[in-house]
C-alpha cells in the first residue's frame, strides 16, 4: 500500500511562497505520475500540478502555471511543490496524489495523501 505524507501548509500573506513536500512510501512509484490537487471549501478538488517520475514531463493547471512549479527527488522518494505569488483564492487543502498518467483527472489518480492545508490571508 503506497502511502503518501504532504507537509509544508500554513498561513501566508498574499503574495509571498510557500513550499509543500509529498513524501512518498514506496521506491515502486518509479511507473508513477505524481500529483496535486487543492480542495476549497464549498468547492470540488481540482487538478494543481503533476509530474511524471523522471521528472521530464509536467503539467499544469491554468490557474497556477508561472507561478507554481512542481519537481521531484528520485533518491528522497519527494515530490514538492513550490508556490510563489500566492493569491487568496489558492486557499485550499493541497492533496499529494499518485497515477498511472500525466492528467488532469481526480478519478485516474490511485492514491492520496491526508492533505495539508494552506492559508493565503492578510
Amino acid at each position: 500500500q503506497v502511502q503518501l505524507v504532504e507537509s509544508g501548509g500554513g498561513l501566508v500573506q498574499p503574495g509571498g511562497s510557500l513550499t509543500l513536500s509529498c513524501a512518498a512510501s514506496e521506491r515502486t512509484l518509479s511507473s508513477y505520475v505524481l500529483g496535486w490537487f487543492r480542495q476549497a471549501p464549498g468547492k470540488e478538488r481540482e487538478f494543481v500540478a503533476a509530474i511524471t517520475w523522471s521528472g521530464t514531463s509536467t503539467k499544469y493547471a491554468d490557474s497556477v502555471r508561472g507561478r507554481f512549479t512542481i519537481s521531484i527527488d528520485n533518491a528522497k522518494n519527494t515530490v514538492s511543490l513550490q508556490m510563489d505569488s500566492l493569491k487568496p483564492e489558492d486557499t485550499a487543502v493541497y492533496y499529494c496524489a499518485a497515477g498511472g498518467f500525466l492528467v488532469r483527472t481526480t478519478t485516474m489518480y490511485d492514491y492520496w495523501g491526508q492533505g495539508t492545508q494552506v492559508t493565503v490571508s492578510s
